[in-house]
């Protein structure tokens, strides 16, 4: 909990917190998926995402030593919730095809909530004249957006078609 949201400045440092908490519970989330993931695609790219997850992580702790911000202490209960459905999605018995198919739909809706993170965080920075941060905001940003994409092409053109 914040003490105060009176300005930008203080939004800005929410946001900033709520990301990085989100980052850090999906940098031990994603070993667990791509231990899930069956096919070798879905896999790979489970792990190179945790490896762009972490730069991600060392990114915003730049950010935050940049503003003079300790940016630990907070939980993303968003995250938490969309991690939590997904170890429940995983514990459910399902053909190796559909749990690939539902470990996608989980990791897409987490990348929905990391573009809308991070396109928020990027306009305030903006907003705030802090150009340097909103482009490090925006390198992650189209990181998420390549990632979703990724995600929702092997879905559509290959694992979906093998759920069926």
């Amino acid at each position: 909990m914040f003490d105060k949201l009176e300005t930008l400045d203080d939004l800005f440092e929410m946001q900033l917190k709520d990301l990085y908490s989100a980052e850090s519970q999906l940098v031990k989330a994603l070993p667990l998926m791509a231990e899930k993931a069956k096919d070798g695609r879905l896999r790979a790219g489970f792990t190179k995402h945790l490896h762009e997850t972490e730069q991600q992580v060392q990114r915003l702790e730049r950010i935050g030593q940049s503003m003079g911000l300790d940016l630990d202490g907070h939980t993303c209960k968003a995250m938490a919730g969309l991690i939590a459905e997904g170890q429940e999605t995983m514990s459910e018995r399902a053909t190796e095809e559909v749990m690939d198919a539902a470990l996608i739909a989980a990791a897409q809706r987490i990348e929905h909530y990391e573009i809308s993170g991070y396109g928020t965080a990027a306009h305030f920075a903006e907003r705030l004249g802090q150009q340097e941060t909103a482009d490090l905001l925006r390198q992650t940003l189209e990181e998420e957006q390549f990632t979703d994409t990724k995600l929702n092409e092997l879905a559509i053109n290959y694992i979906n078609q093998k759920a069926e």
